[in-house]
């Protein structure tokens, strides 16, 4: 198949296309209608339609004779540990634990949290819930009580499932003071807590409320599938917010299932005992889309990786799981890569490994700035695809095809449209489409692709406000960027990283782009500084490789050089300084809005997502160094 005639299929006769995918799903009942537009921007898919996702993840392949298959690959180095799961044992121990939940009263349209770390009962616990019809909501494991208490508030569920700790590379983080913190200061308590003792920890329970997942397991009786709506909920999961509430993205059960089993197919080139692994977190988006249920729905093997890319033990740790395991695809973070990258350079851990079955790299969560896509497909000798997409969408906007068509890769960009997604360049004021190469909002005209959120979280209103409001007719990625003559798409950032100086837009990821190339820089960051005569001026927070031993200054010299020769004195680029690390994510996003603020000398709040809060201590030091965060916040 040729991707021009499938993407003109999908956007012009989505029924057609998208119901031909759905014939691969099983269903309880089929749908009434594929695209029900009735009532724009809340569009439905397969309306009518019911099925278990849970089944159609487990059940359906151990039946057709593949349960002795490997469903799920258990690695954490942190704990030493590596077990397989085969699908027969997981659709045991699923159907136990949906048996204790449904013992605890969860049915057909409750809500379960969990806040769990990345342990195969962090899995079992998600399909466990849509096989009863509930709604899970995952929460990052580790998050703060005060962040996981907003999340209990808007969610309100009957149940927490829950862990004893946590391990991050060798520091131990107990999840229980946390979680009894947090349902201290919700307003809706859950009725039951069921808590998965690690060795490494011993929670301590609370009567009346808190229970031994153990214990339930082993004395529960099976539970079997629950048949859903298609439009029915199978989560919410929390975008991170560090002012207002955070949104409750929701997914339907139909159109998530049938999207996710068309990339796997064609987005990553994975089939039916492939092994697939997204080094992500279950308490992300990508760890809900391809951690869970896109490989199971396939029927691959998935793998949960409990471990970092350097530290646990070594920047071999990637290499070293793809060979022992034969991954043929990994799905990671850019931020994961320059890690690596960072460490070990000249790619030295990776000659003690044969990592012959590898067949590609996926990128995503963030920018892929040219020097890291040349490192890895240099390094690796494989075709790196970067691929953009959002929590909102639960699967790629943009991307290149392992299984469909793959095109020449344009370092920088995400490639082409998915099918289903209309993609446009709107000019932010007029919102009239821009034309080749010029720079605007992106934004898809509306409807858009099966799996993509239908609304928020009991909000229809901030649903409208957020997505659609903006810009009548499409829905706003929040991303800016251009799409070039060959209908390749360029994202460059966030909306709010187009810095205005004397009134020129200008993109910080451009300027990134030039710092990468530096050979001494590791990663990088641009941030557009409040100046009172230009309105704004880029400011660099550059990391550099290890054992680079020259001259700070020198450096710093040379990359104010490279960005005036590359982008030009209109962007007057003239301060940078050399940092030992850039404030993240723990999904590995930099906290470019953050810094910004400390530049300013604004105040702001320690984002609950930040992998480390004393590095944002670090920044104010040195970008008061360089004139810049010299009124900082108490």
């Amino acid at each position: 198949m040729k991707y021009a005639e499938v993407f003109k299929e999908s956007l012009e006769h989505p029924d057609d296309f998208w119901g031909r995918v759905a014939d691969e799903i099983d269903w309880d009942r089929k749908w009434d209608s594929v695209l029900d537009k009735s009532n724009s921007p809340f569009f439905k898919w397969f309306s009518g339609g019911k099925l278990n996702t849970c089944y159609n993840c487990v059940d359906r392949h151990v039946l057709r004779g593949r349960g002795e298959q490997t469903a799920v690959v258990y690695d954490s180095p942190v704990t030493g540990t590596i077990q397989k799961i085969t699908y027969g044992d997981l659709m045991e121990r699923v159907s136990k634990v949906a048996g204790f939940l449904k013992k605890l009263g969860v049915g057909k349209g409750d809500t379960v949290l969990i806040y769990m770390p990345m342990i195969p009962e962090a899995l079992i616990s998600m399909l466990a819930c849509a096989r009863l019809g509930a709604i899970h909501s995952v929460v990052f494991g580790g998050f703060a009580a005060p962040e996981l208490a907003v999340r209990i508030d808007d969610a309100k569920p009957k149940v927490i499932l829950s862990a004893s700790c946590g391990i991050e590379v060798q520091k131990i983080i107990p999840y229980k003071p946390l979680l009894d913190k947090a349902i201290e200061l919700a307003g809706p308590k859950p009725d039951k807590c069921v808590i998965f003792q690690r060795s490494q920890v011993l929670a301590q329970l609370m009567p009346d409320r808190d229970l031994d997942w153990h214990e339930l397991e082993a004395a529960a009786e099976p539970a079997g599938c629950v048949a859903v709506e298609a439009t029915d909920p199978l989560y919410i999961l929390y975008t991170s917010g560090t002012t207002a509430k955070p949104k409750g993205v929701v997914r339907d059960n139909g159109g998530h299932a049938v999207a996710l089993l068309w990339s796997m197919k064609y987005i990553y080139g994975i089939g039916p005992g492939d092994v697939y692994w997204a080094a992500s977190d279950v308490g992300w988006v990508v760890g809900h889309s391809y951690i869970v249920y896109a490989p199971l729905l396939i029927g691959a093997t998935t793998i949960i990786f409990e471990g970092k890319p350097v530290g646990t033990p070594d920047p071999g740790a990637f290499w070293r799981v793809i060979s022992e395991h034969q991954v043929k695809a990994l799905f990671t973070a850019p931020t994961a890569i320059r890690a690596i990258k960072r460490e070990d350079p000249d790619g030295k851990f990776l000659k003690s490994y044969d990592i012959s079955c590898f067949d590609t790299l996926f990128l995503a969560g963030e920018r892929l700035d040219p020097d890291t896509y040349y490192w890895a497909t240099k390094l690796l000798d494989k075709p790196v695809i970067d691929h953009w997409w959002q929590t909102e969408t639960a699967w790629a906007i943009c991307g290149n095809f392992r299984g469909l068509e793959f095109f020449s890769p344009k370092p920088g960009s995400a490639t082409k449209p998915m099918p289903g997604y209309d993609v446009k360049v709107l000019d932010p004021g007029t919102a009239q489409e821009m034309g080749p190469n010029e720079t605007g909002v992106i934004a898809v005209k509306l409807p858009l692709a099966p799996g993509n959120l239908p609304t928020l979280w009991n909000d229809d209103q901030r649903f409208v406000e957020s997505y659609m409001s903006p810009y009548p007719g499409y829905y706003l990625t929040g991303d800016g960027g251009y799409i070039d003559e060959d209908g390749y798409v360029f994202v460059m950032g966030r909306v709010d990283d187009v810095i205005n100086v004397a009134g020129h837009r200008l993109s910080t990821g451009s300027m990134e782009e030039v710092l990468a190339k530096h050979p001494a820089v590791a990663e990088c960051a641009v941030i557009g500084a409040t100046d009172d005569l230009k309105g704004q001026l880029p400011v660099g927070l550059v990391v550099l490789k290890s054992g680079v031993d020259r001259p700070k200054d020198e450096i710093v010299a040379e990359l104010v050089r490279m960005v005036r020769e590359d982008v030009g004195a209109v962007a007057s680029f003239k301060k940078a300084v050399i940092v030992n690390r850039l404030p993240k994510t723990r999904s590995g996003k930099v906290l470019r809005g953050t810094m910004r603020k400390i530049a300013d000398g604004e105040s702001y709040s320690v984002p609950s997502t930040i992998d480390d809060p004393a590095v944002l201590g670090e920044i104010q030091e040195a970008l008061r160094h360089i004139g810049y965060a010299t009124n900082p916040p108490n």
